[in-house]
């Protein structure tokens, strides 16, 4: 049985020799892959997954420094090297700065000194993986817990955070964003700062009601509040950032009022805020065209490259099905339609969570207690529907 060959390698060169030298002499020890300008290695690496990628500087149409840059923004894992018969400083020092670099090599590159290379971008490549693998199922499963504690205190403010999360997914993946866990911890934990205020004050921000002016002032600091919280967990920072501006207008106003506008602002940040304006809509009563179409009338408010999927997520969510159910038939596959509260009709659940293994065993629990108003509404997919 051969050996399985390790993560895929995109050599980018515009000499098509010593292309076909580099698969040659490579072809047994590593899954090289080859492209001779930076346009067809760059969508090369839209299609597949690499581990690293090995970069000429003086290439036509976009040069190394160009080329690696664009890889480090769009696909930051990849572990990028560049490789060059130019051994010009000035070009290895903006090729480390503008490309954030991890091996400078110059051509011809002797054959240990390049297998040696290889095998620490792939053990680089390999750590990185660990540890986002690490970040993404031990930090959210622990903020999923703390979360659904916290549901437990404020169920109306943590309601609101899980029926975010849920459009926050859903804007990821209609905008082809596949390093989300940052986003999803942002959007979990963006009404945090709200544990200090009133429940009555909540409930009129989230059925778009008007505040009184101390309401409005409590409420305006919970995104400032949510960030110094958040802000103390270690790794946290750019989560924190984006609960600080989930109020931000992408004009600029709003708070922070520090002058930060468009693309300035974090793009989780910029996610979060439609989401959230588009979840006080639809809570209010207005249907979901309907709150898409208030928020297009918004000027300067909103990332029009967001806004513009909503109507995706709209079609999605049409499919949905309301049912009533009783609390043991209850399951995993079903969302809320309305909040779940006891037989004397103390708030339990906001509407819009999706009814998880926690979720399910406090409503049983409940039920056998204090008892529980029923049947519930919930949303069940059309299995007769398709995207």
């Amino acid at each position: 049985m051969s050996e399985r060959l390790p993560e895929k390698i995109l050599f980018v060169d515009d000499d098509v020799n010593l292309l076909q030298g580099i698969r040659r002499q490579y072809r047994k020890r590593f899954n090289i892959v080859t492209a001779s300008r930076g346009r067809e290695a760059l969508a090369l690496l839209q299609k597949g997954d690499f581990a690293v990628v090995v970069s000429d500087l003086q290439m036509p149409e976009m040069n190394g420094i160009e080329f690696l840059s664009e890889v480090k923004e769009h696909y930051p894992d990849v572990v990028r090297i560049m490789l060059t018969g130019n051994a010009d400083l000035t070009a290895a020092i903006d090729a480390v700065n503008n490309g954030n670099i991890f091996r400078f090599c110059t051509k011809p590159c002797p054959v240990d000194v390049m297998v040696n290379t290889l095998w620490s971008a792939i053990e680089q490549y390999r750590l990185i993986n660990a540890e986002r693998e690490l970040l993404e199922k031990t930090l959210l499963g622990s903020v999923k817990v703390l979360t659904d504690i916290l549901s437990l205190v404020n169920p109306i403010a943590f309601g609101r955070a899980s029926r975010v999360r849920n459009y926050v997914k859903k804007i990821l993946d209609k905008l082809g964003i596949t390093d989300t866990w940052k986003f999803e911890i942002a959007a979990m934990l963006s009404q945090i700062g709200c544990v200090t205020i009133p429940a009555e004050a909540l409930e009129k921000v989230y059925k778009n009601e008007e505040l009184r002016d101390e309401e409005k002032q409590m409420f305006t600091a919970h995104p400032l509040v949510g960030r110094e919280l958040i802000s103390t967990i270690p790794r946290l920072d750019e989560v924190a950032s984006i609960i600080a501006y989930q109020e931000k207008r992408f004009d600029g106003t709003g708070i922070p009022g520090d002058g930060r506008k468009g693309s300035d602002i974090p793009l989780g940040a910029r996610i979060l805020k439609v989401a959230l304006d588009f979840d006080v809509l639809v809570l209010s009563g207005m249907s979901l065209s309907r709150a898409f179409e208030e928020m297009k009338k918004r000027q300067g408010w909103y990332d029009s490259g967001i806004l513009s999927v909503l109507p995706q997520i709209i079609r999605e969510e049409e499919i949905l099905e309301v049912k009533e159910v009783l609390v043991r038939d209850l399951d995993t596959s079903m969302m809320l339609a309305e909040d779940v509260k006891t037989t004397k009709g103390v708030l339990l659940i906001s509407q819009g969570q999706e009814v998880t293994p926690s979720l399910l065993k406090r409503l049983k629990n409940f039920s056998r207690t204090v008892g529980v108003r029923e049947p519930i509404k919930v949303f069940v997919r059309n299995p007769g529907a398709a995207f």
